[in-house]
């Protein structure tokens, strides 16, 4: 009898440490998972502030002013270009 009731503890002993074992493992493929996850939230945030950055120096002022003068051949709206159109008289 004492014989069966080992053989059903070491069983159990050996399924514990079988299950003990796949916890952990799992449990480290879920830390590197969780690791690679972060790292790649960082760079996301890192691409986001540069494209925040990118997306206020592009909307200046100056730069769009100096890209019209450039490449557009603008020049600047002074009074004596202005012309003004009245109703007609009738």
């Amino acid at each position: 009898m004492s014989g069966k009731i080992n053989i059903v503890l070491t069983a159990l002993l050996v399924l514990c440490a079988l299950s003990l074992v796949k916890s952990q493992y799992q449990a480290r493929h879920l830390f590197i998972e969780l690791e690679r996850t972060q790292s790649q939230a960082r760079q996301l945030d890192i691409e986001w502030a540069q494209l925040q950055l990118d997306q206020s120096t592009l909307g200046k002022h100056a730069r769009i002013e100096e890209i019209a003068r450039r490449d557009l051949s603008m020049t600047q709206l002074t009074p004596a270009r202005t012309q003004y159109l009245t109703e007609g008289e009738k």
